[in-house]
């Protein structure tokens, strides 16, 4: 019997006919075929336990909601306590909390964002930084890249890949013009009749698999956006908050976003809240009209809380010693793996804590993936390109359980190998 007070259930395999039943089908049906029957119980730290009791360590994280771990002891005593004085609030109206978190975005942020917008997800935060460049510039384009993924919502979909924009009729290649990654050539092609509002990029495309941009490939993007006269979007609800060793991964690479988008991890996976920093010119909207986009749960107090102490852990000088240790940690140790069998495990894409693995098979990462279940170690393959694994340990690891991991990992990528050959 599961029972846990306002629901119980009599087995696993009933939680799962019934999630079949009244949640998502397809969803559910496809993680059984894929030999991962994972119904999530208690968390904590990065293990994840299935209700069967099945320990595994995390290094899926969510896309990154759990960069500090599940139920961070001190983001859940920070939420705990604001409950005693907080709720969600009135969106409409100044507070404490959110005026807080916004000052310290604004503080720790690249240099030349001024405001803040919030939202209770990155899909919708994606909504707000589009039509933020829409108004700015009055144009409507938006360009973005093949593979790339932005959110569900109305307009991210569509700058996102097809399988997902013309479900929902949402492809309208007239307004949302996509290019390959990495490459400048056709990127000013997009922008060369200057009628493009922005470009939309993720620092490093998570869904795609993690490929890294080519040395000066995302300052090249931005020097066309400022030579035709279109707004550069950092998506970071990925690649933010230390996962690259840097808090924002845009920064390595010099560049001042005239937008930037953060989800999913400031909201310290207990409380859920995302935000948009935009510069100056493309905050005008906010004093022409400051009620032209509402959310009731945007910037909820509860939510602006937990992201407050979760920006506070990530910006300590030993949270990114420890990141750039369990880096290299990883990093050399996912080499030996690799220099074992390098015909099946082809390459590592690092930067930081942000990983894709490659594998010489169309959809060698699943396979990878159902031997690292079966091993005690969830990952996710890559949506878009299932080639490659996504690999994200979190940022506040211990080495011993990196340890741990790659031996674990070392034996599911063997195992898959000989499955898959």
């Amino acid at each position: 019997m599961l029972d846990y007070g306002l629901f119980s259930y009599a087995s696993k395999d009933e939680v799962l006919q019934k999630s079949s039943a009244y949640w998502n089908p397809g969803k559910t049906q496809f993680w059984i075929d894929s030999g991962v029957p994972l119904v999530i119980d208690r968390r904590e730290g990065y293990f994840l336990y299935d209700v069967s009791g099945k320990r595994l360590i995390d290094v899926h994280l969510n896309g990154g909601t759990y960069n500090v771990g599940h139920r961070n002891p001190e983001v859940l005593a920070a939420l705990r306590q604001a409950m005693d004085h907080f709720d969600i609030g009135n969106h409409h109206f100044p507070s404490l909390a959110r005026t807080a978190l916004a000052e310290a975005l604004i503080t720790t942020g690249p240099e030349g964002l001024s405001k803040v917008i919030y939202a209770s997800g990155g899909g919708e935060a994606i909504d707000i930084a589009l039509k933020t460049a829409r108004h700015t510039t009055g144009k409507r384009k938006i360009v973005s890249i093949v593979k790339a993924y932005h959110g569900h919502t109305g307009l991210a979909v569509g700058t996102g890949d097809d399988r997902f924009s013309k479900l929902f009729l949402s492809d309208r290649p007239e307004e949302f013009v996509h290019v390959p990654f990495n490459d400048l050539a056709a990127m000013e092609a997009a922008l060369r009749d200057r009628d493009v509002a922005a470009v939309i990029m993720e620092t490093i495309p998570a869904t795609y698999g993690f490929p890294l941009p080519d040395p000066g490939y995302l300052e090249g993007v931005k020097r066309l956006c400022e030579t035709y006269d279109a707004l550069y979007i950092a998506d970071e609800v990925q690649t933010g908050l230390m996962r690259t060793g840097e808090l924002w991964a845009i920064t390595k690479h010099g560049i001042r976003p005239d937008i930037l988008v953060t989800g999913k991890g400031i909201s310290g996976g207990l409380y859920p809240i995302a935000a948009v920093l935009v510069s100056e010119r493309c905050a005008r909207w906010l004093t022409e009209d400051g009620f032209a986009h509402m959310a009731s749960f945007g910037g909820a107090e509860l939510g602006c809380v937990t992201a407050l102490k979760t920006l506070e852990i990530c910006n300590r000088p030993e949270t990114r010693s420890i990141v750039h240790y369990i880096s290299d940690l990883v990093g050399r140790g996912l080499a030996a793996i690799q220099a074992d069998d390098p015909g099946w495990f082809t390459g590592i894409r690092q930067n930081g804590l942000v990983i894709g693995l490659e594998f010489d098979h169309p959809e060698g990462a699943k396979y990878v993936m159902r031997h690292l279940y079966e091993n005690g170690v969830w990952a996710i393959f890559s949506t878009l390109d299932p080639r490659v694994l996504q690999y994200k340990p979190g940022i506040l690891l211990d080495p011993s359980l990196a340890e741990e991991l790659l031996d674990r990992t070392a034996v599911a990528i063997a195992r898959a190998a000989k499955e898959a050959r």
